[in-house]
């Protein structure tokens, strides 16, 4: 049976290296105490890192996400509120047309009020119609331009290609704009040709394009009704996609502060723990080391 002879230079090493392996431990966790961290440095835990790393640049995402989103709810808010305006004066312009139906039976100077107040409609409705957010269309679609409509003449000059979208979750994304034709109705027989129609046939008393000009605003009405509704489900969507962002990112912070952050009551119980086996270590150390002959000459 063989044995292994044991000398004061190898409890000497010994001893050492278990005091310096409790102070390396007495230094870790005085470290995470300090800065209420868990993971200081990559060496701390490569696979804690590399799981932190994905978690930031998922929170990263969502983050850009969420901006998008709140991004979106402005454009389809700003368009919500001009729709409800075009609304209120198309029904208007329905009721002067209304008014104006019995032509015979009004006096020339009625007449005109009614064509003024038209008049007075359309370039509002125009106005609308060139409505902006940030400086670009509503109703304008992709265009470089800052105007979807001629405002002299109310034809469309926006683009009729393309879509102004906003991606609010990975592989999602949501149109935020409208394009004008959608709303007014393309050049020819747009909603502004119709007023500026029903105008002219109040000041020459033409009460068969008087009655026409009534079903065609019944018919825009109903028209702007509609995209205002469908404006309406993409705002939602766009809502629900911000209130997920903020559930996501609570989980992505959560989950996140558990890797990377320290437990700071369990840290200081662990501290206590690792200052009393240092001075363990030390304790023992002091009785093992070789006596000095300073030590002896005493």
């Amino acid at each position: 049976m063989s044995s292994v002879r044991v000398t004061q230079s190898m409890l000497s090493q010994r001893s050492l290296a278990g005091v310096q392996t409790g102070l390396a431990r007495l230094a870790a966790t005085q470290e995470h105490l300090t800065t209420g961290r868990i993971l200081n440095r990559p060496s701390d835990s490569p696979t804690d890192s590399t799981i932190a790393m994905r978690l930031r640049e998922q929170m990263a995402d969502q983050k850009q996400f969420t901006r998008n989103a709140q991004d979106g709810l402005a454009w389809l808010g700003t368009i919500d509120t001009t729709l409800s305006t075009v609304t209120a004066d198309v029904r208007r312009a329905h009721d002067l047309a209304l008014q104006g139906a019995s032509t015979g039976s009004m006096s020339t100077s009625s007449r005109e009020a009614l064509a003024t107040e038209i008049d007075q409609i359309r370039d509002g409705l125009i106005a609308n119609a060139n409505g902006t957010y940030l400086n670009r269309p509503l109703f304008g679609g992709i265009t470089a331009g800052n105007q979807a409509f001629d405002p002299a003449t109310g034809a469309y000059i926006g683009s009729t290609t393309g879509e102004v979208t906003r991606t609010i979750a990975t592989n999602v994304e949501i149109r935020v704009d409208v394009a004008g034709t959608d709303v007014f109705g393309p050049n020819g027989d747009s909603l502004f040709d119709h007023l500026t129609a029903l105008s002219t046939a109040l000041r020459t008393g033409d009460e068969a394009t008087v009655q026409a000009s009534l079903g065609k605003l019944s018919g825009r009405l109903e028209t702007v009704s509609n995209v205002q509704a469908d404006v309406g489900t993409r705002y939602l969507r766009a809502e629900k996609a911000v209130d997920a962002g903020a559930a996501s990112m609570l989980t992505l912070t959560t989950e996140l502060s558990t890797i990377e952050n320290a437990d700071l009551p369990q840290t200081i119980v662990d501290l206590q723990l690792q200052e009393v086996a240092y001075q363990a270590a030390l304790a023992a150390t002091s009785r093992v080391m070789q006596p000095s002959l300073v030590d002896f000459l005493r």
